[in-house]
């Protein structure tokens, strides 16, 4: 049996997914309908055919990117984190509340991150030729 007090405590969550699941899905289903409803389809040669610029399309869509374009997203990804993880971290510092082991398990964090950051810049990781 399930206690009324934990349902009453998980309907606000259940409730907001709800309501997440019809915001994202009643627009596409309302599309679709009005479409069905009013639009003709007359697909032609023109209309199926690929647009770039104005242009035919110059190659394959499916071309491969350069490795490097990839690292950089992901060392961005890895020290913007840092930022997200510091700011919070510098603010209940200051007000004292973690004391000496907090700064401690930070200086860890921040040496962790150096150390990886020492590697990639030896690997030459950051060098663009």
């Amino acid at each position: 049996m399930v206690d009324s007090h934990l349902a009453q405590g998980y309907m606000p969550v259940l409730l907001f997914m709800l309501i997440g699941v019809i915001i994202g899905v009643l627009p596409m289903c309302l599309g679709w309908l009005v479409g069905w409803l009013l639009g003709t389809n007359r697909p032609d040669p023109e209309k199926l055919s690929p647009y770039e610029c104005g242009f035919e399309a110059f190659e394959d869509a499916r071309m491969q990117f350069d490795v490097r374009y990839y690292l950089v997203a992901i060392l961005f990804i890895l020290f913007d984190l840092e930022v997200a993880f510091l700011l919070p971290w510098a603010a209940v510092l200051k007000s004292g509340e973690i004391g000496f082991v907090g700064f401690l398990s930070m200086m860890f964090f921040l040496a962790i991150l150096i150390v990886g950051f020492a590697y990639e810049w030896a690997k030459g990781a950051l060098e663009w030729e």
